[in-house]
């Protein structure tokens, strides 16, 4: 038999073992236990691109379905030839290559660090800035698999200097070249203090936020996700994605996104920022967050999911909790039910002692007279800090107060009583 009629035979016979194993686990792992995968690894060092591909796609079908077969295919000794093939200057072969070790390592640590010990993610991140979008997609994709693991994963990705080139790929023409970008900058964030400052330092915060107000639906969430984990490390993180501009996109997410899985990710993200300290809790009351959060967590029974209403009153907490811009919570007051205004008047409780000027605003604006008439039940938390606001003012206007007794309350207070 000729070589070319051997080498036809052989992609054939790959491209049927493909068909095959890419149904189900189930037939997949009738290819492995049939002996194919020897014959399809040594396929990968034919002389034949062609040939290459056909093998590398049908590994990659037998590797997707599960840890097990993954590990099989890693058994049989594909990944060093994968890391090779990913060399090569054809392009549907570098494809491939990259789509094979990333259905590899997306399963587990171990499998994870097999595609690391064959030394591929060096030749990935190289191609980061490769002109051709379908390459670019799966070479993101497969560095995030890789980074999503652990720790030092991701520390190898980073090592490997995808950075700040990788930011580049979130203004890419391809969508989905974005959102694989996007993804493992994300993976990447969430596993340290030390790695989401640097892709803060390196320009990442500033770059995803710009994604983030140029992207809609589910390409938004890896973005809204990365500023998340980014402000949730330490209080100098959150205001760098403030200072970034980051509150805008992620409330605009928060209001107009459809899906309620994207608005949880927001209200998550919103809340990690606002959590750290007064000055942060102010910018977000200042855009109008707090309400919008409010709004969000009381829609009616049957819209949006359990989830989403818990992260949004969790973010709402935290914001709350740390918020002394007494202004921006006095809308709160009006709108929210029984359980938050618990938040919002222990706030008022603890700021309005200590300044004379917010307690004049406090009336003024028909605060003071809104907390006259919250009904909250005797001996309950609510109670006690609406008594304890009250203490705060002179008793005969808290017992006779209506909107007459404003100016002469204002007088009392400029008077020092």
């Amino acid at each position: 038999m000729s070589t070319c009629l051997q080498r036809f035979y052989k992609k054939a016979a790959a491209y049927v073992l493909r068909s095959v194993a890419k149904h189900s686990p189930h037939l997949a792992k009738a290819v492995v236990h049939s002996g194919a995968l020897d014959a399809l690894v040594n396929c990968l060092e034919e002389f034949d691109p062609s040939v290459k591909e056909a093998a590398a796609l049908a590994l990659s079908c037998v590797a997707k379905h599960n840890a097990e077969l993954a590990q099989s295919v890693v058994d049989a000794g594909a990944v060093g030839l994968l890391v090779l093939c990913v060399q090569e200057p054809e392009l549907t072969l570098k494809r491939i290559s990259a789509t094979a070790l990333s259905e590899i390592a997306k399963h587990t640590e171990e499998l994870a660090q097999a595609v690391v010990d064959q030394g591929a993610v060096p030749y990935l991140a190289a191609l980061i800035s490769h002109p051709d979008a379908q390459l670019k997609r799966y070479v993101c994709q497969c560095l995030a698999q890789i980074a999503k693991h652990t720790v030092d994963l991701a520390e190898v990705v980073v090592e490997a200097e995808i950075f700040p080139r990788i930011f580049n790929c979130l203004k890419d023409i391809d969508v989905q070249v974005r959102k694989n970008a996007a993804t493992c900058i994300r993976e990447i964030a969430k596993q340290t203090t030390e790695l989401a400052k640097l892709i803060v330092h390196s320009g990442g915060a500033a770059a995803t936020v710009d994604y983030i107000s140029e992207s809609k639906g589910n390409a938004r969430l890896p973005g809204i996700m990365t500023l998340g984990y980014i402000s949730a490390f330490d209080d100098s993180l959150a205001m760098a994605v403030i200072v970034s501009k980051g509150i805008a996109p992620l409330k605009d997410a928060l209001i107009h996104e459809p899906e309620d899985h994207i608005k949880a990710a927001a209200a998550w993200s919103l809340g990690q920022i606002g959590r750290h300290s007064p000055e942060h809790a102010k910018y977000l009351a200042e855009a109008d967050v707090p309400a919008r959060l409010l709004a969000v967590y009381m829609m009616q029974e049957g819209q949006g999911s359990t989830d989403l209403k818990d992260k949004s009153k969790k973010a709402l907490k935290n914001i709350i909790q740390m918020c002394t811009h007494l202004s921006s919570l006095e809308p709160l007051l009006i709108l929210a039910p029984n359980n938050i205004l618990t938040y919002v008047t222990a706030q008022f409780a603890k700021v309005l002692p200590q300044n004379t000027e917010q307690k004049k605003t406090f009336i003024k604006s028909g605060g003071f007279q809104r907390i006259q008439e919250i009904e909250a039940a005797p001996g309950s938390k609510l109670r006690e800090n609406i008594d304890a606001i009250n203490s705060h003012f002179p008793e005969k206007v808290v017992q006779y107060y209506s909107p007459g007794f404003a100016e002469s309350l204002i007088q009392n207070l400029d008077d020092g009583e």
